[in-house]
């Protein structure tokens, strides 16, 4: 299969080459069958296609879709898409209160993937039958087109679909082409190593290739992302992104693997967020920082800027507006430090551990023996869904789970006695950190953790009210003792 057609070195000067089959979205959404599985790109809620979901809402049919992206989406898919009926199935993330509401009413049968599977899941583990792909881009060939803000898992969905619908966006610049680096796996069992010595490294194309016969429609978009919008750093934002720099400045002091370089992931929203743009302070002490995640959101672009990262490597530009126009004014400049790539590699286990990867993420709660609820208000409602988090929990060499210690005014704790929903077990995190301190429970047993946490993590409202807790069912012949019942009263 030729390439020849995506120049090498120098950026694309046209959106569209050769003879392609142009077509506008309402056709293109009839064309799609009443109940196929259709698989998205959008990551970050950006990078996804914007007209052919809003065609498939206002579809006259009973629809009864499966959907399936990597990560989440924007308002034409997760509000208009959803909200209209159409999807009966979904995997593997949700963002809005209307996706949320479905979810909770069972009207949509909603699985919960970590991101770094979804893709292999879908091509080689049957999780859907893919009819599908619908994606977007800054630029079409033949036989390949160049991802817009996102890449996600789009390069393994393109191979899985029987057939490939693109939206080609006009409103994102074509010199997004140099911020990609595409790289595919091999297939099980023949998959060896990532060929990857440092995440700055470009080892793929620029652009997604595929079978051109698959190609059946490409229709010009010209609506811009749904970019997030983050909160200014709150007090207990800026406490935590204080305690947790000074454990990283003492964890970089003690541990070997931190002598040269730091590399650190964070995860997505407000207090992500700020802890990034918060640590573009932090002394380093001349050791090579770098970012290894899923996303890069605004305080990354900060910390470039003031020369606090060597590079970043993510999936997705997940920006505000002012964000996103920042990087599109100075793209080429940005495209020296930033990758974007699958995400079966940015969240690639061998990777991040290879990598010796800080993994900071937060949650809605943790308890008081380090097992972390990501998804689950009371251990029942969903929330947004799993992500990346497990992918960096379970495999960077250090885990942090950062959040405030209460909730709606010190009204709720989010240190529990026991969560009823756990995405991250005890064995998954190392450090836990509030704006009251840092617990540190690596090598702990079971109630030395509670202790710690209760000590340096709870707000001191709950703090005598969780001694209690722990000085009572400390008295079963227990290793992890608990009152069930007593527990239970917390989540209500």
């Amino acid at each position: 299969m030729s390439h020849h057609s995506v120049p090498a070195d120098t950026p694309l000067e046209s959106r569209l080459h050769g003879d392609l089959p142009l077509t506008a979205a309402a056709p293109a959404a009839t064309a799609i069958s009443a109940d196929a599985t259709v698989l998205t790109s959008g990551f970050g809620s950006v990078g996804y296609p914007k007209a052919v979901p809003l065609a498939l809402a206002e579809d006259d049919r009973d629809l009864g879709l499966t959907l399936v992206h990597s990560g989440n989406v924007g308002e034409e898919i997760d509000v208009e898409l959803v909200g209209s009926g159409a999807v009966d199935r979904r995997f593997s993330y949700q963002s809005s209160s209307v996706a949320r509401a479905a979810t909770d009413r069972r009207e949509i049968a909603f699985s919960d993937r970590n991101a770094s599977a979804i893709g292999d899941e879908v091509q080689y583990g049957r999780l859907a039958d893919p009819d599908v792909a619908v994606v977007e881009a800054v630029a079409v060939g033949e036989d390949w087109f160049v991802p817009s803000t996102s890449v996600g898992q789009v390069p393994a969905f393109v191979e899985a679909a029987d057939t490939l619908l693109i939206e080609l966006n006009r409103t994102q610049p074509l010199e997004l082409q140099a911020l990609h680096d595409i790289y595919r796996l091999e297939k099980p069992p023949n998959r060896g190593p990532v060929p990857l010595s440092d995440p700055g490294e470009r080892i793929g194309a620029s652009y997604v290739s595929f079978d051109p016969e698959k190609l059946v429609g490409v229709i010009e978009t010209d609506t811009s992302d749904s970019t997030y919008t983050f909160r200014d750093p709150t007090g207990d934002d800026l406490a935590i992104a204080a305690n947790l720099g000074s454990f990283l400045a003492t964890e970089m002091e003690r541990s070997p693997a931190f002598e040269n370089a730091a590399h650190l992931q964070f995860g997505v929203g407000s207090l992500g967020n700020a802890l990034m743009g918060e640590l573009k302070e932090l002394d380093f002490g001349g050791r090579e920082v770098v970012y290894f995640g899923e996303l890069i959101q605004d305080g990354l672009l900060d910390m470039l800027d003031a020369g606090g990262l060597e590079c970043a490597s993510a999936t997705s530009m997940a920006l505000t507006a002012d964000g996103q126009e920042r990087l599109f004014a100075d793209i080429e400049r940005y495209a020296e430090d930033i990758v974007l790539r699958p995400t079966d590699i940015t969240n690639h286990p061998g990777l991040i551990e290879q990598f010796g990867v800080i993994g900071v993420n937060s949650a809605i709660e943790f308890d008081i023996y380090g097992n972390v609820n990501s998804t689950h208000v009371g251990g029942k409602r969903m929330i947004n869904g799993v992500g990346g988090s497990a992918d960096f929990n379970r495999n960077a060499l250090v885990t942090v789970c950062a959040l405030p210690s209460s909730l709606d005014d010190g009204d709720i704790s989010r240190v529990v006695p026991m969560t009823f929903h756990v995405d991250h077990t005890e064995h998954d995190i190392d450090v836990f950190v509030t704006e009251q301190g840092v617990a540190d429970v690596r090598g702990c047993s079971p109630t030395e953790r509670a202790e710690r946490i209760i000590e340096h993590c709870a707000h001191p409202d709950f703090t005598p009210e969780l001694r209690e807790y722990l000085e009572d069912v400390k008295r079963q012949d227990a290793h992890i003792p608990h009152d069930i019942e007593r527990a239970a009263r917390w989540q209500d």
